[in-house]
């Protein structure tokens, strides 16, 4: 498919997105902007999408789950130019083999490509859409983007519903979820490997039983150490039923290990663990959960190996709720500092419940917690649901589902 810039499409819509430019120089908050605000059209609408930068260009990538030329979702590349930052549809999902619903965003190659998943579509089974879902790779050629499907989801055993970011090891293999599926339909964790003939083998590495082990992927992407273990979060299952945070171990046989390293316990400990992990650098393990806490609307964890050799939690915050944050699911992001920045899909300013961005300090006495931005104020977004983005300038870049000048979606910056 050749690149669509939006505005050279349609008149009225590019009216609103002049409309929603200028919108961009009137910050809503000291060190904040918005920088862009969908239409609902061609150029997509519904961005649950974290952005992945090419630090080549400064250009940023993502998705969004529904508009595009064929109403089935979009891929999307933001340039930066001194005028602000001009969006451009790189790829419209037509609904069939390609899929649909994409959701995540997308992961960049070490050959250029764009790699990422959409929910439902392709052509190997009849789920719960038109489709099971599928993983793809968007490569560009002189100029245009051609997609190929390099896994198409049939159901059962082999899961179904993939709705992350994949993320590569080192030897070029790459890993997802899917929260529907495989042998117990609890999810699955799986590779493709790159066969050397331009296909991909996929493999299913773990069946999640919806036991101790835990049952369904989370938003978040999973996570590598330096030895290649793996680590991620179940939304639901462990012990307690609460979700878990689990590692998985490569064998010398070519197999996998799986352990579950903490299953969460509900109020006033975390539960349901939505977004993924972050290395902290000292070596510890980092993330929210969407209930759970002291008000049982979320909260922030750490995750430490003890001198016994188990992990141990700590619940670092917990969401209040009114003009604090509640429910957060994405992944958080340290700064150079050692601060934590996250979003909160819920909770800020009382007559909005549209969310926020927090951010996390280490004091002598424990983490303290700041609103950094409440949304939902003067056609800004609501409901941000993936993580934060550092570009190469120390800025941080997300997205917000709903809000924005339509009501369909925006991308906004933070300055710290």
């Amino acid at each position: 498919m050749k690149i669509r810039t939006f505005c050279s499409l349609r008149r009225s819509a590019c009216a609103l997105a002049a409309l929603a430019l200028l919108a961009t120089t009137f910050a809503s908050a000291a060190g904040y902007r918005k920088i862009y605000s969908f239409t609902g059209g061609l150029d997509g609408r519904d961005p649950a999408t974290q952005l992945t930068f090419d630090p080549s260009t400064g250009n940023a990538y993502g998705t969004t789950a529904a508009g595009g030329e064929f109403d089935f979702g979009a891929i999307f590349q933001l340039t930066p130019t001194p005028d602000g930052w001009v969006q451009t549809v790189i790829y419209s999902f037509a609904g069939g083999n390609d899929g649909l619903d994409p959701h995540g965003g997308v992961t960049i190659g070490a050959d250029g490509s764009l790699y990422g998943t959409a929910v439902a579509g392709g052509n190997a089974g009849i789920c719960a859409w038109d489709g099971c879902g599928v993983v793809y790779r968007l490569t560009p050629v002189n100029g245009t983007w051609s997609l190929a499907t390099i896994h198409n989801f049939k159901g059962g055993n082999d899961g179904w519903g993939p709705g992350g970011r994949v993320v590569f090891d080192g030897a070029g293999n790459l890993f997802g979820t899917t929260p529907d599926g495989g042998r117990f339909s609890a999810g699955t964790v799986y590779v493709l490997h790159p066969n050397g003939q331009g296909g991909w083998t996929k493999r299913t590495i773990h069946n999640f039983t919806g036991g101790k082990d835990g049952a369904t992927g989370s938003l978040g992407d999973l996570l590598f150490d330096s030895a290649g273990n793996l680590y991620g979060t179940a939304e639901q299952g462990g012990a307690n039923g609460f979700g878990t945070v689990f590692r998985m171990s490569p064998t010398p046989s070519g197999g996998w290990t799986f352990a579950t390293l903490y299953a969460f316990k509900g109020m006033p400990d975390g539960a349901s663990p939505y977004g993924g992990l972050v290395w902290g650098s000292n070596g510890k393990l980092y993330g929210t959960t969407y209930y759970g806490g002291a008000a049982g609307i979320g909260s922030v964890f750490e995750l430490s190996l003890g001198p016994n050799g188990k992990w141990e939690e700590r619940a670092l915050y917990s969401f209040l709720g009114d003009t604090d944050g509640s429910l957060p699911t994405s992944t958080l992001t340290f700064d150079s500092k050692g601060s934590l920045y996250g979003t909160t899909s819920a909770g800020g300013r009382p007559s909005c419940d549209c969310g926020t961005i927090f951010k996390l300090v280490l004091a002598e006495d424990g983490w303290k917690e700041k609103i950094v931005h409440y949304f939902g104020k003067n056609f800004d977004g609501y409901a941000p649901t993936y993580g934060l983005t550092w570009d190469g300038s120390g800025n941080l870049f997300g997205a917000t589902p709903a809000g924005g000048n339509t009501r369909t979606g925006m991308i906004f910056r933070f300055t710290p």
